[in-house]
């Protein structure tokens, strides 16, 4: 992602700056894996042509527009290092004020989330706090994740690996837990 964003930016650099737009895509993918894939582009027609022979073949395909956004949630997602001396109680009700729905920790990781119309006010809230090696990102987390094999997943991260070498691919979701 952070590649395929500056790849991005040295195109449009190099061409004179033409205007990028941002493009969505959605698919189904081997063993039920649906995919969401956000792109940004110069040029949506061969984006959209790429994102599909990409799919075609490994298996999946792509579907209309809209027909998987009920699958999928955009939330604020903000992780961080737990860090020490701040209390997480006291943090969590200040963000609470700043849009926070759920917040968690995993292995020593602090996980914030909230809608993605609150991303501002999430990172800024996290910001005043001094949290430092913040990462915060827009994601679209399933609604319904699924189960499959670890054979499955190895299919399903080839199409994953094959979307995410497209220099117009910025992000890609699925719905595989």
């Amino acid at each position: 992602p952070k590649e395929n964003i500056e790849k991005a930016i040295t195109r449009a650099s190099a061409q004179g700056g033409e205007v990028f737009v941002e493009a969505n895509y959605e698919g189904k993918g081997p063993h039920g894996a649906l995919f969401w894939v956000e792109c940004a582009t110069d040029n949506p027609t061969r984006t959209v042509a790429n994102v599909k022979v990409i799919f075609k073949k490994n298996g999946g395909e792509v579907v209309q527009s809209g027909s998987l956004d009920f699958l999928f949630e955009r939330r604020t997602v903000i992780e961080f290092d737990e860090p020490e001396g701040v209390d997480l109680e006291e943090l969590e009700l200040e963000l609470i004020d700043a849009g926070l729905e759920e917040l968690e920790v995993v292995d020593g990781r602090v996980y914030v989330y909230g809608g993605f119309q609150d991303f501002g006010r999430l990172s800024a809230a996290c910001e005043e706090w001094g949290i430092e090696g913040m990462k915060a990102q827009l994601k679209r987390i399933p609604t319904s994740p699924i189960e499959i094999t670890e054979e499955q997943t190895e299919e399903v991260e080839l199409l994953i690996d094959k979307l995410e070498e497209d220099d117009d691919v910025q992000a890609v979701f699925t719905n595989v837990a």
